[in-house]
């Protein structure tokens, strides 16, 4: 029980945690708002505006430097980990979510010309990566959380 009460109490565990629970609880009500659809799997999934990815790791290495300063080694390997956390979701992520798009597209076009169903796979999933602006707006809201949290 010792773990989970010092887990709990570390500001830079929590902060990151916090970002995470914030970027996806506003993510689920973006998409509701925009959509007037509620669909659960916002509430964990990955893509969508803001990016959980990008507010978990910046609240993670604000904390980092709030606690830490910019001299320790906590800050150094958590702002490389989020550049390439943010890097990646902008990029690969980002470009596997646009294939998977392009391929439910031609699914559906060669299902709609009668020839059957091709793949067992019912559709791949499009909400992987992040638009640069779903980035920034996932990190500003890590950094103010981390702000929040942390001072």
């Amino acid at each position: 029980m010792q773990f989970f009460s010092d887990l709990l109490s570390n500001k830079i565990f929590m902060a990151a945690a916090t970002g995470w629970l914030v970027a996806q609880i506003l993510k689920t009500g973006i998409h509701l708002f925009l959509t007037k659809e509620f669909v659960a799997e916002r509430l964990i999934g990955s893509g969508g505006m803001p990016s959980s990815h990008s507010s978990t790791v910046c609240s993670l290495a604000a904390a980092a430097y709030l606690v830490y300063g910019a001299k320790s080694f906590e800050f150094a390997i958590t702002a490389i980990l989020a550049i390439i956390v943010m890097y990646d979701a902008m990029g690969v992520r980002r470009e596997t979510g646009i294939q998977a798009k392009v391929l439910n597209d031609m699914l559906k076009s060669f299902e709609e010309m009668g020839k059957g169903k091709i793949s067992t796979v019912d559709t791949l999933k499009e909400f992987v990566g992040h638009t640069p602006l779903q980035v920034l707006m996932g990190a500003l809201l890590g950094i103010l959380i981390a702000f929040i949290m942390c001072r």
